[in-house]
């Protein structure tokens, strides 16, 4: 890059694409790593993590970077494809310096870190942050209008991000992944350090925590439980799917388990005991007992109103499953499935008993795993009914729910195997490792702070930030 570059706010470096010298993208930004200096000195900008296509986070150094522009990154196209690893001697931008309260050394006031600009020194290869951008006034709204002045100051103007803070802030964290889909934020959260994780966790709504728990490791999944409230805890569960809710429960000692269970809605409770009575790797203890259930007068515009519910999982609303009533699990007899693409093809006031599906034979509660996945492959299903032998719908068994039962135990915590590749080499940097560290940053997603869109420098949104 050029001498006498522009400054570059680091929330608009969220999520941008990263690409080698012939345009092919090799991944997107997901952090910034720095190093802190003695006194009150710039932290040096060591590098940035990087997120290629199959997860794997990289360390990029900034050697390695020819240029910052238009919202994209430019490589070198030499890249070291071990994982990253965080050393103590680094911190991450967007995992721990954001939403940092620190005090304006001349007044003695303490504020809140909005976002931070970095730019490259003249004539040199190195970078450094070099400005604050704060607001000031209590503590969280960072995002809301009116609250507090905000200002931008020299980093030697602000003390405080050396020290451990506690209750630090997710405000700012959370925007730049709040487009994220639920597996990607799960793979943000793993990475952060428990401390974080648990002020990430806390932070977010009962259905944004429930969708990301059922993506995250049993571990992590152990542990941000067991720093909820009682209460929230329970309506985190209920938020859940009922089966990916019933394994959690069953990894917790039978004490906390009959302790949240109590704290559950009976109904949900109820579904919980039901599931957690199935062996875990049977059609029984794979189902929820959340399917689309119709009666047989229903009609196929009452189907397809249940189908676009935006909250039921592709698979889920693959097909609706006809019974007697009632009409939630258990129902009474189980009569047949009428598909989606069946729905499409005839008229909204045909009765669904008129168009079911009822030659295949539904899985049974004790079918084993291997049973359940040759039912799948053997007919080219997405979701599957589970009856039992008195004729009643338990629920459905999804092409998901099989799979993270099928792969390793570990498998949300590793990568695909990646090959070498042209452009791809040894070449080896800082906060390189072989093993995977805690403390890695947020994903894609919006800028942090007052700056609007993928702009970098004074033009696009730097004057934002004033000075």
């Amino acid at each position: 890059m050029a001498a006498g570059a522009p400054r570059i706010f680091v929330s608009h470096l969220s999520g941008v694409a990263v690409f080698d010298p012939t345009g092919d993208q090799v991944g997107r930004v997901r952090d910034l790593v720095v190093m802190l200096r003695v006194g009150r000195r710039p932290p040096r900008l060591l590098g940035l993590v990087v997120e290629l296509s199959t997860r794997r986070r990289i360390f990029l150094p900034m050697t390695r970077v020819t240029s910052i522009e238009s919202g994209e990154v430019i490589t070198t196209g030499v890249l070291n494809v071990r994982r990253f690893e965080q050393r103590p001697t680094e911190r991450l931008v967007f995992g721990e310096l954001l939403d940092r309260r620190v005090t304006l050394v001349e007044t003695g006031e303490e504020v809140t870190v909005l976002d931070l600009s970095v730019q490259q020194l003249p004539a040199r290869r190195d970078w450094e942050i070099d400005r604050v951008f704060v607001r000031k006034g209590r503590k969280g709204g960072a995002f809301r209008r009116g609250r507090g002045e905000t200002l931008t100051v020299e980093w030697s103007a602000v003390t405080g991000f050396s020290l451990e803070e506690h209750g630090q802030g997710a405000e700012n964290l959370l925007a730049t992944f709040e487009q994220l889909r639920p597996a990607d934020l799960a793979n943000v959260l793993h990475h952060l350090s428990p401390k974080r994780r648990a002020e990430v966790a806390a932070a977010l709504d009962d259905d944004r925590l429930a969708d990301v728990l059922e993506e995250l490791p049993e571990d992590d999944q152990i542990e941000i439980l067991g720093k909820l409230k009682g209460e929230r805890a329970a309506d985190v569960l209920e938020a859940m799917d009922p089966d990916d809710a019933a394994d959690l429960l069953g990894e917790l000692p039978v004490e906390e388990q009959e302790r949240l269970l109590g704290l559950m809605q009976p109904a949900d409770a109820a579904d919980m005991r039901r599931l957690m009575s199935y062996e875990e790797h049977t059609a029984g203890g794979l189902m929820t007992t959340e399917p689309i259930v119709l009666r047989p007068d229903a009609t196929v515009a009452d189907a397809l109103a249940r189908v676009r519910n935006p909250d039921l999982s592709p698979a889920l609303a693959a097909q609706v499953y006809v019974c007697r009533p009632p009409d939630e699990t258990p129902t009474g007899k189980y009569l047949g499935t009428v598909h989606f693409q069946r729905l499409l093809r005839d008229p909204p006031y045909t009765l669904v008993s008129s168009l079911l599906d009822d030659d295949l034979q539904p899985l049974a509660p004790d079918a084993a795993l291997p049973v359940v996945a040759g039912f799948f492959a053997t007919y080219d299903m997405v979701a599957a009914p589970v009856v039992d032998e008195a004729g009643s719908l338990l629920g459905a068994v999804t092409v998901d729910d099989v799979l993270d039962h099928m792969l390793p135990e570990d498998w949300r915590e590793t990568e695909f195997h990646l090959d070498e590749q042209a452009g791809v080499g040894p070449a080896a940097g800082p906060g390189v490792g072989p093993a995977a560290g805690p403390g890695v940053g947020p994903a894609a997603g919006p800028g942090v702070g007052p700056v609007a869109g993928p702009g970098i420098g004074p033009g696009k949104g730097a004057g934002a930030h004033g000075s």
